[in-house]
């Protein structure tokens, strides 16, 4: 996959076949465009095009709400797309002059000048342009005109499978990963590097390694226990150019935690994984950290010991699960 950080350095292709949207979570719904994506640029020996906006338009638009977190990060959603099969994806800087486009103008300067679009995939209610008025109507007015066909993915066919990013969310929240993982189509998980915390784990027989995970707008899901794979990876910089998934190591198992660490008076989140088996030193270390299932809320216990009994009990209880 080749990969441009802005619309600029796009050479526009004489056989575009082109998707837009955010894409957040990139999930079964989103894996449904990209197949008919795919399908028609065989059809045609065309180039798949996806373009989505970084970053998203509602931090843009509203930058006093920080109430969304994303699925992913850029870097996973770029990880998601290349796996995917995706030929380009332009990662467009959203600002508000970017916005306030008419639908016209968008069509015209962006999805036929810059990229040479000959057919346009969407899903149902896309929107697009100044007060996102442009849609569907909008698309097949200029059709004739700038020559290129439009393809709308019917409501039923994403309502199917029943699947909002929206609805991911709402499920992660509450720590519904089941469910979630359903709707994505792959593990939910979150990338960090390890950095030293305050070893607490170890006076107890449960070291953990800390993870720090660096963007702010990132989904972290509910506070609890969870059973979780890792991979160590090779963070690649997203520049323009070719494109190459992070490189995984590894599959190591273990226990996630996610919370304020309220038995010792903790007061910040943090994020620890207990993993099995392991004596390998990881600081410094970038994981993707796989959440697999849900085993309980965060508690407060009375006292270290009760605690430690309790993550015995977890424990075992992962490794069973993580040994289906």
């Amino acid at each position: 996959m080749k990969i441009y950080r802005n619309i600029e350095d796009f050479i526009p292709l004489d056989n575009a076949v082109v998707t837009i949207g955010t894409f957040d979570g990139v999930h079964i719904g989103h894996q449904k465009i990209i197949s008919s994506l795919k399908d028609y640029a065989e059809r045609i020996n065309g180039e798949t095009v996806l373009l989505t906006f970084f970053p998203h338009p509602r931090m843009i638009l509203h930058p006093d709400d920080d109430s969304l977190k994303l699925i992913n990060t850029i870097e996973e959603k770029a990880d998601r797309l290349a796996n995917s099969g995706i030929d380009h994806l332009i990662i467009t800087p959203f600002t508000r002059d970017f916005s306030n486009q008419s639908a016209e103008e968008y069509i015209r300067e962006v999805l036929v000048s810059k990229i040479g679009t000959k057919r346009i995939i969407i899903g149902y209610d896309h929107h697009f342009g100044k007060d996102r008025k442009g849609s569907l109507v909008d698309l097949l007015k200029y059709a004739e005109q700038y020559h290129y066909s439009v393809q709308e993915i019917p409501e039923q066919d994403i309502n199917d499978v029943a699947v909002s990013s929206t609805k991911i969310r709402e499920a992660l929240i509450i720590g519904a990963i089941a469910t979630a993982n359903k709707y994505l189509g792959y593990p939910f998980h979150i990338t960090g590097k390890v950095v030293k915390g305050q070893q607490l784990g170890r006076t107890i027989g449960y070291p953990t390694a800390n993870i720090e995970v660096a963007e702010n707008y990132k989904l972290i899901p509910a506070y609890g226990i969870y059973a979780v794979e890792a991979t160590m990876i090779e963070q690649i910089e997203m520049t323009t150019g070719d494109y190459i998934p992070s490189i995984n190591g590894p599959v190591l198992k273990g226990m996630g935690y996610i919370g304020t660490r309220p038995t010792v008076r903790g007061i910040n989140r943090s994020i620890e994984i207990n993993f099995f088996d392991l004596n390998e030193d990881l600081y410094g270390k970038t994981l993707r950290i796989r959440f697999l299932h849900f085993v309980r809320h965060d508690h407060k216990f009375e006292n270290i010991e009760e605690m430690t009994a309790q993550l015995a009990h977890d424990e075992a209880k992962i490794r069973l699960l993580l040994s289906e």
